[in-house]
């Protein structure tokens, strides 16, 4: 199992790593993560609903994603609450306090999906959540320490030198667990060093030393690299030259899904922009409306930031405007909530932009799926994760034709606004450069995101190979 002393230590980043690193060697493992709290979620081969790190993990494992590599997944709807996902289902919505006490329902769930993992595959290989050492947090664990101890679970602890205070990270969290727990702790690996290794050296005798846990590598910083985020926002660009295209994303407070947006930002010819609160929309060739958890609520933020004024402006001015999942639900007439899913029940207007309504039903729609577009009729796959039902006149000119004889989304009339409930539109070569080209870029770059994706996990087990002890590795794994 690999913990981190804080969130984004590396923890997904180093079992993407070692995931693909076994597989290189011909052994069967499986990614794992007992309780996931993330807006991006993918949809599994057996109809649920996982983090997207556990997806990349077991594309890393060559594996298709499974209910079983997490099975909690919290995605927060609120500063203080969340929706409860468990073996890919939505369950109930609870507030933190209450969830404190449900974790002992959790954990068995957590159990049942490790126990048939264990029984298919030589190798599970775990991710733990935030820190370990998180006091508030301990009783009734079922992320981190609670876990391992629960499967007696060797434990590698990573921390993120590029943040600085990497020896107090480790050290401290190592003093805040228990004994037992101490015990677990077979290896540091120390992540996103810059510079000479020789400077470090006694800094890493002095920790073993102290600790008497082996250092098993220190992973160098890797620039030009591309994991999909859990959930923080990666807004990193490369410098970009020639014809550009000017795309803005507004950043809603529940945003979901934003991993939508990697294959634009990682685009050579895309000048991706995230618009944050208090920030005018710049001008743009496409501003697209993302996913949402909290729609009604994220739609009222939208309002309040100006950004409606600021929409309708790029309109007048002839730019394009594409809604995604919960953005394409803020450009119908009306979005109704009578069960109080997302929030307080009720009803609000939408932007009025495309002539249909959306009510949001308790059952969520999850299926991965393919079709065309409207536009150039190129071919698209992608996902849906929704609770929203869509009905109106506007969907009979629709923005995808389904493999499946369904429709989806709308095109206006005078072809500048369009939605979809399809997550990962710019994620097919040929479904990106159609939309770009609809945008306004003349002369679109083809571009292989899965490519892209499949380089950087190949560069990922190449690190492990490099700069950590393979041979201890093999023997926490039971090789």
């Amino acid at each position: 199992m690999v913990q981190g002393t804080t969130s984004d230590a590396g923890k997904s980043t180093l079992v993407t790593a070692l995931c693909r690193w076994l597989v290189r060697q011909g052994v069967a493992v499986v990614p794992f993560k007992p309780q996931n709290m993330a807006l991006n979620s993918a949809v599994t081969a057996d109809g649920g609903e996982i983090g997207r790190a556990q997806a990349v993990q077991a594309q890393a494992c060559q594996l298709a994603p499974h209910t079983d590599m997490n099975p909690v997944l919290l995605k927060p709807n609120s500063d203080t609450g969340a929706q409860v996902i468990i073996h890919g289902r939505a369950v109930t919505s609870m507030n933190a306090v209450a969830y404190h006490d449900y974790k002992r329902v959790a954990m068995q769930a957590v159990l049942e999906s490790h126990q048939r993992l264990s029984a298919q595959y030589p190798v599970v290989m775990v991710e733990g959540a935030g820190s370990p050492a998180e006091i508030n947090l301990r009783a009734n664990d079922i992320a981190n320490m609670g876990f391992a101890e629960a499967v007696d679970c060797p434990v590698i602890l990573i921390a993120d030198i590029d943040r600085g205070g990497v020896f107090a990270h480790l050290v401290g969290t190592l003093e805040l667990l228990s004994e037992s727990e101490r015990a677990r702790v077979k290896g540091f690996v120390i992540n996103r060093f810059r510079g000479d290794i020789a400077l470090l050296q006694n800094g890493l005798d002095w920790l073993e030393e102290r600790t008497g846990v082996p250092v098993l590598g220190v992973l160098p910083y890797l620039m030009d690299f591309h994991l999909e985020a859990e959930d923080a926002i990666d807004t990193r660009q490369a410098a970009k030259t020639g014809e550009r295209l000017r795309v803005v994303v507004p950043v809603l407070p529940r945003i979901s899904n934003h991993t939508d947006f990697d294959p634009l930002r990682l685009h050579p010819q895309v000048e991706l922009t995230f618009i944050g609160p208090g920030q005018p929309i710049p001008p743009a060739d496409l501003i697209i409306l993302p996913g949402s958890k909290s729609v009604r609520p994220d739609l009222t933020f939208l309002r309040a930031q100006g950004w409606e004024e600021a929409i309708r402006r790029h309109l007048r001015y002839g730019g394009k405007l594409l809604g995604i999942c919960g953005g394409l639900q803020m450009l119908g007439r009306s979005l109704a909530d009578p069960h109080g899913l997302e929030g307080a029940a009720g009803e609000s207007d939408g932007l009025g932009l495309l002539d249909f309504h959306t009510v949001l039903a308790p059952e969520k729609q999850l299926r991965n799926v393919s079709g065309r577009l409207a536009l150039e009729d190129a071919p698209v796959s992608g996902y849906e994760i929704h609770a929203g039902v869509t009905e109106g006149p506007a969907l009979a000119n629709p923005a995808v034709r389904l493999s499946d004889g369904r429709s989806d989304g709308a095109l206006s009339a005078d072809g500048q606004v369009m939605g979809t409930y399809l997550h990962g539109l710019f994620e097919s070569a040929a479904s990106s450069s159609a939309l770009l080209r609809w945008a306004g870029l003349r002369e679109v770059q083809s571009i292989d995101y899965h490519a892209l994706r499949e380089r950087d996990i190949e560069r990922l087990a190449d690190q492990v190979e490099a700069h950590l002890d393979t041979e201890k590795l093999r023997a926490l794994c039971g090789l």
